[in-house]
């Protein structure tokens, strides 16, 4: 199924249905009053969280939702029937705006979570409302209100706890294929990764957590560079990022340390809360290294870089310090609060 993480939809709800004149009218019943009945309502349109979908490519391919109208109103006080009301079924993460106001309209963060998109009008009164001591023989009904009309914005952001941040090719998808059940495409080319990728890391029996790989970042993805900023929202929802390095380099001109500085720089023009999220230096491709040379390697990069937080040495490859590395994550985020799976 082909991955898409933003749609433009248009709702209609249903306009409500007239009121109805109507008097009664039967043998031996001169002058039986006003029996006009209520227009029914129009149909509305949900959105519901189903954590069982993962993309949006419904909605990128059918853009436009009706409700029906409701039914007008008859004689003999009886009512018109109300228009059936629409569920559109979204991914969870998805983020619905307005997209002429801009304003927020729902965040479908939870399974079954239910937002109303667009209310449909309600029906108009009957005649039979508006008779009195006074007026016993009314000619007056309401009609229907119209349905409300939206256009929205659909934008998917992918529920995870920790997310992987790196240059192409510096092993991010082989790391995620190492420690989950996820298998996105590895190759030695850049940009394998063309969508994001999650995986469900076990720890133990009944500890667990979830991990977003998404297509590696370059220096001017500001400017639409590579693939540019569009997969960064889905690291928005994360509690930590793994940025994954390549110490390892095959191009003997590439300087990690710069590469590193370039990517932070590039997530902080994105969102400065992004960038302010806990983050972690995974040195990744340490088996391409001497043993006697690899924590003198590291000590020089963490110089350079004048790094203090939290850092670890893996192979993606061969699952070297993969382990460690997952158990250390787990630790960190049942310090910060339960991690609800």
């Amino acid at each position: 199924m082909k991955f898409v993480d933003e749609a433009r939809i248009e709702v209609r709800a249903g306009n409500g249905g007239n009121g109805a004149v109507s008097f009664r009218r039967e043998k031996f019943v001169p002058r039986g009053g006003p029996d006009g009945g209520d227009g029914g309502r129009g149909g509305s349109i949900f959105a519901v969280a189903d954590r069982n979908i993962n993309t949006l490519v419904e909605y990128r391919f059918a853009p436009l939702h009706r409700a029906k109208d409701g039914a007008s109103g008859r004689g003999a006080q009886c009512n018109g029937r109300g228009g059936e009301d629409v569920t559109l079924r979204m991914p969870v993460g998805t983020v619905i705006t307005d997209r002429a106001s801009g304003e927020p309209v729902a965040d479908l963060s939870a399974h079954e979570q239910v937002a109303l998109l667009a209310r449909g009008g309600r029906g108009g009164m009957g005649n039979v409302n508006f008779k009195s001591s006074t007026n016993r023989a009314p000619r007056t009904a309401t009609p229907g209100e119209k349905g409300e009309h939206r256009v929205l914005r659909l934008e998917l952001k992918v529920l995870a706890d920790v997310g992987l941040l790196g240059l192409p090719n510096a092993g991010k998808s082989t790391f995620i294929r190492q420690v989950s059940s996820a298998r996105p495409k590895v190759a030695d080319y850049p940009f394998t990764t063309l969508h994001p990728h999650l995986g469900a890391v076990r720890v133990g029996t009944d500890r667990s957590f979830v991990i977003a790989d998404i297509p590696g970042l370059i220096e001017g993805a500001a400017e639409g560079a590579g693939l540019g900023h569009q997969f960064l929202r889905h690291l928005a929802r994360t509690r930590l990022l793994l940025h994954i390095v390549d110490i390892a380099p095959a191009d003997p001109d590439a300087d990690p340390v710069r590469d590193a500085r370039a990517l932070a720089a590039e997530l902080k023009k994105y969102d400065d809360a992004l960038h302010g999220k806990p983050r972690w230096l995974v040195f990744n491709k340490i088996d391409m290294l001497p043993v006697k040379d690899r924590e003198a390697v590291v000590a020089r990069f963490l110089k350079r870089m004048r790094w203090r937080k939290p850092h670890a040495c893996i192979s993606a490859l061969t699952s070297e310090g993969c382990r460690e590395l997952t158990y250390a994550i787990m630790a960190h985020l049942e310090a910060e609060g339960p991690v609800d799976r």
